[in-house]
C-alpha cells in the first residue's frame, strides 16, 4: 500500500502527488503562498532599507571630505529622513553620532549638524 493520501495543494487546491508531507503541487504555488503569506513584512522591510540606503547616499554626497559642518535645511531638501539610522554612539562627552552604517551626523548647533565617517575596526 504507497504512503499517499488525498491533500490539496494550500495555494490552488489541486490534488498533490508525491509525498506524505507535501504541502504544494508545484514550487510556483509554494513560493505564491509564501510570499503573499509574508509580503506585509517584507514591504516594510524593504521600505525601512531604502530609508536607510538613501541617508546614507545623503551623508556620503555631502561629507566628500570625511568631516563637514552642514545645516538641517540642507539635509531636507536633500530627502533625509531623521528617524531612520542604524546605531547611536554616545561618547565620554556624552554627545550623541547617530548612524546610518558607516556614515554619521553629531548635532553640534541649533539646526547643524557635523558630518563624520565611522572609522574601521
Amino acid at each position: 500500500m504507497p504512503l499517499t493520501s488525498k491533500k490539496t495543494c494550500r495555494e490552488c487546491g489541486s490534488l498533490i502527488i508525491g509525498r506524505i508531507d507535501k504541502r504544494f503541487c508545484s514550487d510556483q504555488c509554494r513560493n505564491t503562498f509564501n510570499n503573499r503569506l509574508n509580503g506585509d513584512v517584507t514591504r516594510y522591510i524593504r521600505n525601512i532599507n531604502n530609508a536607510l540606503r538613501r541617508n546614507r547616499r545623503i551623508l556620503m554626497a555631502l561629507n566628500r571630505e570625511g568631516k563637514a559642518k552642514i545645516r538641517r535645511d540642507m539635509l531636507i531638501a536633500e530627502g533625509f529622513d531623521f528617524s531612520h539610522v542604524t546605531s547611536v554612539y554616545t561618547n565620554e562627552d556624552g554627545l550623541k553620532y547617530f548612524y546610518c552604517y558607516e556614515q554619521g551626523y553629531l548635532p553640534i548647533e541649533k539646526d547643524c549638524f557635523l558630518l563624520v565617517v565611522k572609522k574601521q575596526t
